[in-house]
């Protein structure tokens, strides 16, 4: 099982990266899975909150070279392998549920455009980050090219797309790819926290907010704010803005 898709726990779903021994690398099969697993859990009305994690000793390697060398149309294999995961991750970035990258280790390539898809992402203090599409004569995929010179800025992201520099998980957190770091022991538990208590809060307002947030790194001024005018109405036509509302009103007079 190369996506592992856990119960939902107290409106927490995770899925999980499970090729511990190609450092999660993603082939098609596990683009597929991937894609499969986001679909369902946006399907989910149960789902709160949705955690990216990943096994062993990697977040997330990128593509799986090996099978890019044994493809006999390399040109063909990597377009479906992109059109994959960009399906998937399109599909993220429009499900109304807060998502936290849990980066256990090193992300490099198609791994650092999934931390860059999540609204928060936690690494363990050894984690790494690499572009390395380079490495291999490849361009950037996976909405890398989009979102890391918002996230990090257009300088920072030259560097680190065009030199090979490696960023440490405190680099990446200063630099703003990560949200926090903490110890390898610590992250678990720390991202459960996280997850605990966005579960807790009001699911509709919360998973709008998130869907703002990306949308506006994405939209212009005037739309971003067309946007929330219509998001902010639908919330308050609700039955759970109606009674928080209301309590508020209550205990404030």
């Amino acid at each position: 099982m190369t996506i592992r898709n856990d119960p939902i726990v107290d409106g927490v779903a995770r899925i999980t990266l499970n090729r511990p021994e190609t450092g999660n690398a993603l082939d098609l099969s596990t683009a597929r899975a991937f894609r499969r697993a986001i679909v369902e859990t946006a399907r989910n009305e149960q789902v709160r909150v949705l955690v990216l994690a990943a096994t062993g000793k990697l977040f997330c390697g990128g593509g799986d070279v090996g099978e890019m060398a044994a493809s006999a149309d390399r040109s063909g294999y990597l377009a479906e392998l992109a059109g994959t995961m960009h399906e998937a991750l399109d599909a993220l970035r429009r499900t109304p549920v807060p998502v936290i990258a849990q980066v256990q280790g090193t992300a490099a390539g198609a791994g650092v455009g999934l931390v860059l898809a999540a609204d928060i992402a936690v690494a363990a203090d050894p984690a790494k980050f690499a572009i390395a599409y380079p490495g291999v004569g490849l361009s950037p995929d996976c909405g890398v090219s989009a979102l890391l010179p918002r996230v990090v800025g257009p300088r920072r992201a030259a560097v680190f797309a065009l030199t090979g520099r490696v960023l440490t998980a405190v680099e990446a957190e200063e630099w703003g790819l990560v949200t926090e770091v903490c110890s390898a022991e610590r992250l678990p538990g720390r991202v459960d926290e996280l997850a605990g208590a966005i579960a807790a809060g009001p699911a509709p307002a919360l998973g709008q907010a998130a869907i703002l947030l990306r949308q506006g790194i994405e939209e212009s001024h005037v739309d971003q704010l067309r946007r929330e005018a219509v998001t902010i109405a639908g919330l308050g036509a609700g039955r759970e803005a109606k009674e928080r509302i209301a309590a508020f009103v209550s205990t404030h007079r």
